[in-house]
């Protein structure tokens, strides 16, 4: 059971990266996913999750409207499409999963397995 978190890069203010979370040995599609943010020394913040049951998804206040995550189960992937990025975007972003079969952002997950952090830098 893992997840490869990928899609982080260097850009300018203003500009656009879709973040990528695929798993394997398990089906993203049944577990509610996260998306975290790390800077160095400082504690990890939560930016967005989708439930597994409805599809719903929630953001952070800081990235609601600019970001968006969505699914893919063909592909056994979640997205985080990030628009208008700006400097105070810059971070480690990290995916995460509930193994829980049937696992709701709203009901308080249980993000047990973790990928490893994709580096997202943002030029002023």
């Amino acid at each position: 059971v893992q997840l490869q978190a990928s899609g982080g890069g260097l850009v300018q203010a203003g500009d656009s990266l879709r973040l990528s979370c695929a798993g394997s040995g398990f089906t993203l599609d049944y577990r509610a996913i996260g998306w975290f943010r790390q800077a160095p020394g400082k504690e990890r913040l939560w930016v967005s999750c989708i439930s597994s049951t409805d599809g719903s998804t929630y953001y952070a206040g800081s990235v609601k409207g600019r970001f968006t995550i969505s699914r893919d189960g063909a592909k056994n992937t979640v997205y985080l499409q990030m628009n208008s990025l700006q400097p105070e975007d810059t971070d480690v972003y990290y995916c995460a999963a509930d193994r829980r079969y049937g696992s709701s952002c709203h009901d308080g997950p249980d993000f047990g397995v973790w990928g490893q952090g994709t580096l997202v830098t943002v030029s002023s």
